[in-house]
């Protein structure tokens, strides 16, 4: 008989729409596991054939997650696996598998990918899991910069912005787990840098640690249109969109011709009853602006060439990544609720198992 053993789990208590996401959306529970994968009925004595079933070490909090706790029958973006209320919490994570009915893993595999959170976990969607084939960096970093906000910071500077040496580079949200490695990818492309970030700590990690030429606190800036101006007074290039709302009002007012927009993503409004309309629209036809959506999804097929890429750079340490790493399942919530609201200094993982 398979071993039961007891799993602690995260759950999504209702959906969460038009406001902030809370603590009290979610609880903690805890259940009875089996360490097997399961067989089913009807099919002899063989396992189903496409399960997984891992021990979670590293969780993803990541701001598109708030998306996945929201009620999207009116609309879903393709591909994405919603949370529903009464189960676990989904996002992305590091775990090590210990059974599988998929010829493609096998017990001992360390992967990432799309899981729950809770200790253990039987995964059906094997598609979304990859193996992890280099262990000499912290296995963490397969939530960040080797997982999909990497790829979204690759993807988004050099596949969309397509940056040129010499050029401007304005990153919002430049302390998070993308925005600090597309401020180091401009650099690292011969650009001038800044950031924007929401504390003094967060201004000083981007000046003094990750690089940038230049950084400041949006909180203190009572004319965002002012305040790029002073450092582009020649106008912006390159803008790695994270934020919205106002910013992105700003920065249309300060694009050079030309100028390229990559939207990542716009915290900003993600927890708003109604989305905030954007003025300065025809700056877009003034300056011939190219404004490009993207998702990592859409970069699958860049990973082997990223990791070349980075690979080096992290061993050469040449690559900061700055990581806030909380302990425990059970201080899970608290961790993902922070990020609306500036909490977390780098990217947020949570720490279940060092194997």
């Amino acid at each position: 008989m398979a071993k039961l053993v007891s799993n602690k789990q995260v759950i999504l208590r209702d959906y969460v729409s038009g406001r902030y996401p809370t603590e009290s959306d979610m609880y903690v529970k805890t259940s009875n596991i089996s360490l097997k994968v399961p067989h089913v009925q009807g099919q002899g004595e063989g396992p189903c054939n496409n399960i997984v079933l891992v021990k979670n070490l590293y969780l993803s909090c990541d701001p598109m997650m708030r998306f996945l706790i929201m009620d999207t029958s009116h609309y879903k973006m393709t591909k994405y696996d919603y949370c529903t209320p009464g189960s676990p919490i989904r996002g992305y994570g590091v775990a090590k598998v210990l059974d599988s009915s998929n010829p493609e893993f096998k017990e001992g595999d360390l992967v990432w990918g799309l899981t729950r959170w809770e200790e253990y976990s039987f995964i059906t969607n094997t598609e979304s899991l990859i193996k992890i084939q280099h262990t000499d960096v912290p296995l963490s970093y397969y939530t960040g910069i080797l997982g999909m906000p990497g790829k979204s910071a690759y993807a988004g500077f050099f596949e969309v912005c397509t940056p040129k040496k010499g050029e401007c580079v304005f990153v919002s949200a430049a302390s998070g787990a993308v925005g600090q490695l597309v401020g180091q990818f401009a650099k690292l492309a011969g650009c001038y840098v800044v950031g924007s970030a929401g504390s003094k700590e967060k201004v000083d990690l981007l000046k003094n640690k990750l690089g940038f030429d230049e950084a400041f606190n949006y909180k203190e800036e009572h004319d965002l249109n002012a305040a790029l101006k002073r450092y582009f007074p020649q106008g912006i290039d390159v803008y790695f969109e994270n934020v919205g709302g106002d910013m992105l009002e700003a920065v249309l007012l300060n694009m050079r011709e030309h100028g390229r927009i990559a939207i990542c993503g716009m915290i900003s409004q993600y927890n708003l009853p109604e989305p905030q309309g954007i003025k300065n629209l025809m700056q877009i036809t003034f300056k011939r602006l190219h404004i490009h959506g993207f998702t990592h999804r859409d970069y699958d097929h860049i990973v082997p060439k990223y990791l070349d890429f980075v690979l080096p750079y992290i061993r050469q340490g040449k690559l900061v990544y700055v990581e806030d790493i909380v302990e425990g399942l059970e201080n899970g919530p608290a961790a993902l609720v922070g990020l609306f609201n500036g909490r977390n200094f780098g990217k947020q993982v949570i720490a279940l198992a060092h194997q």
